[in-house]
């Protein structure tokens, strides 16, 4: 084995969204990084549907992108629609979505991975963690080379003993195309971690001159586009329309026709399927009274005739695959350019990992992404970027950031991940966050931004114009808070166009746009400096305005819960000495080995009375002062 003469500093292995985000973060804090991947060419490739986004989706994107992260500003040029979802409801539950091209989304991603300083690529199927004494000291690859590292970053997305499904034929692949990784998962088992089974799928990829638009619905994305980054002054890439198609009873008959053969009703597909975004057989199944279900046709790239039919994930065969397809308005005579296909692969049980996401079995390991058990594009991200960071921080010998689950929804799902664990591949929702009012796309830079500059990763100009937006919302919320109607002509004629005679003179503007009838577009009619207040700030004061009082209550529940997140757990505690637990919760702490008090209360099962005697626990326990 020859060993390669370059110490890293950080070695991240897999190059999906998890991986490129560890990577640009880990060199962009100054550490000497590279990144492993089986096929240069694939980097950042977009597996299943070319989108980014969705509903809590969006969130995590935007979280990224306050961090210093790259998802964002990769999608904005490449995207080629973009939409805001669910506008008619609450701040709290918007979310943005785009289509990208696929392959410029993942052409750019390695152009600014190859730019990067401090940033090594190779190709390379990493095969074993090498290890000196239980030490871990870099990764070996089956082409016979050793690379030596400081820390090692794992992010294997589904390559991990991958097994490619279509009907009863299977076979080896990372995704369709790709080779597999074989012997690390079988390393990590044998080192002592649990190493499980998940399945995951994607539709075919169809030809679009084979479809007859003319019979779908078509859906326009937002005009104008508004963009995911904060750095992205406005969308310059063409935007295309999706369409809209919808199965019928002949689909669904000739889907239940091929059951016998499906891999996933005749027992040979292991994994668990994510619960939240079943295969099309998994839907006709688990709901017979429902007579059709919507697919999004959607476009793969400006310059392909590829498109998407997005949940219309499938293992069955191809011929089952042709005909269901076909039995669909508009695609009577479709044809099929890539089969649909389910994969399965392994996946290391989180709880072994600190929030840090090093894993508690072996120092400097840091797994992100869908080795972790999440599925999403937007999940492995923000996995990678924050193992990539917390990976530098250990070289410089700092504290590894850990964000709250009142400060993102990326803390919230590692949270939950360490936590809990997952039987099931992961998928964020907005349901999943207590303090989700606090969590909006649109206030991202406020809760993150300066985090990420005092990381590094956030540039001087980018921070600059945080800063001064974060001022002028402060100037404008104790403005408006003084500023009262003087009952002018001019005003006097605006509330009674409003129906708001009832508005008493000496008022407040801030209290006038607490009412639920009255926007800041009507404050700017009342008053000449609110009109020169620009869009972005209008939303935030408007937004922090109207919910001051939910979001009020919010911040004093995240204040009373502080004392528990705050409170960590020595890692040599014995729970089997606390004999006042009961038997069930000591085995279930000793086997989440939780990080804080916190992730203790939210393990199913652990009492808030086993919380207290918990507490009692550490602070008689002579491992406090250690």
């Amino acid at each position: 084995m020859m060993t390669y003469d370059q110490i890293y500093d950080v070695i991240v292995v897999g190059a999906g969204h998890a991986g490129c985000e560890a990577a640009l973060a880990a060199s962009r804090m100054g550490c000497r990084t590279m990144l492993l991947t089986i096929n240069l060419d694939a980097i950042a490739l977009m597996s299943c549907n070319p989108s980014i986004g969705g509903l809590a989706k969006g969130h995590l994107v935007k979280e990224i992108d306050a961090l210093g992260g790259e998802m964002a500003k990769n999608i904005d040029a490449t995207g080629i629609q973009f939409r805001i979802l669910n506008t008619k409801k609450g701040p709290a539950v918007r979310a943005s979505r785009a289509q990208a091209d696929k392959q410029l989304y993942r052409l750019r991603m390695k152009r600014v991975l190859e730019q990067q300083k401090n940033l090594d690529l190779k190709q390379g199927e990493v095969t074993a963690l090498y290890l000196e004494g239980g030490e871990l000291r870099g990764v070996e690859l089956q082409s016979g080379i050793r690379f030596l590292s400081k820390t090692v970053v794992v992010t294997t997305g589904t390559f991990m003993r991958g097994l490619i499904h279509i009907g009863l034929n299977h076979y080896p692949g990372g995704r369709a195309g790709d080779q597999p990784s074989v012997g690390l998962s079988d390393q990590l088992r044998v080192l002592g971690f649990h190493v499980g089974r998940l399945k995951t799928g994607t539709p075919a990829r169809l030809d679009a001159r084979s479809i007859d638009f003319s019979k779908l619905e078509t859906q326009y994305g937002d005009d104008p586009p508004l963009p995911f980054s904060l750095s992205t002054d406005r969308i310059t890439m063409p935007q295309l329309p999706c369409h809209i198609a919808y199965t019928n009873q002949r689909s669904h008959d000739i889907i239940r026709s091929g059951l016998d053969r499906s891999p996933l009703y005749s027992g040979i597909i292991e994994g668990i399927g994510p619960r939240y975004c079943p295969s099309i057989e998994d839907k006709v199944v688990r709901f017979p009274d429902k007579d059709r279900h919507q697919t999004f046709i959607e476009p793969e790239g400006l310059d392909t005739i590829e498109v998407y039919p997005s949940g219309m994930s499938t293992s069955l065969p191809v011929d089952i695959q042709i005909a269901f397809y076909r039995s669909i308005v508009g695609l009577e005579q479709v044809e099929i350019m890539r089969p649909a296909y389910a994969i399965e692969y392994d996946y290391v049980d989180p709880i072994q990992l600190h929030t840090s996401l090093e894993t508690k079995g072996i120092k400097n390991l840091y797994h992100a992404g869908q080795i972790n058990g999440t599925s999403g594009y937007e999940e492995a991200a923000g996995q990678g970027l924050i193992a990539g960071i917390n990976a530098a921080l250990r070289v410089k010998g700092c504290d590894p950031l850990v964000l709250e689950r009142s400060q993102a929804y990326i803390g919230v799902m590692i949270d939950d991940l360490v936590a809990l664990g997952t039987k099931e591949p992961y998928r964020m929702f907005t349901s999943r966050a207590e303090y989700r009012l606090l969590l909006r796309e649109d206030n991202a830079d406020l809760r993150l931004r300066e985090i990420g500059y005092n990381l590094g990763l956030v540039t001087e100009s980018e921070y600059a114009i945080f800063t001064e937006k974060r001022r002028m919302i402060s100037e404008e919320l104790d403005r408006i808070a003084a500023t009262r109607l003087v009952h002018s002509e001019i005003q006097l004629e605006v509330l009674a166009s409003r129906g708001l005679e009832d508005i008493q003179k000496g008022t407040t503007l801030e209290h006038l746009l607490k009412r639920s009838d009255v926007s800041y577009s009507d404050l700017a009619e009342l008053d000449t400096v609110s009109r020169e207040t620009p869009a972005v700030i209008r939303e935030q004061i408007e937004i922090q305005t109207k919910y001051k009082g939910y979001i009020d209550r919010q911040l004093e529940q995240v204040e009373q819960a502080k004392k528990l997140e705050a409170t960590n757990i020595p890692l040599e505690l014995d729970y089997a000495s606390v004999k006042s637990l009961t038997t069930e919760v000591r085995e279930k702490l000793s086997k989440n080995r939780p990080d804080t008090l916190g992730q203790a209360s939210r393990i199913p099962g652990v009492t808030p009375a086993a919380i207290s005697i918990l507490s009692i626990a550490i602070k008689s326990s002579s491992w406090k002062d250690k």
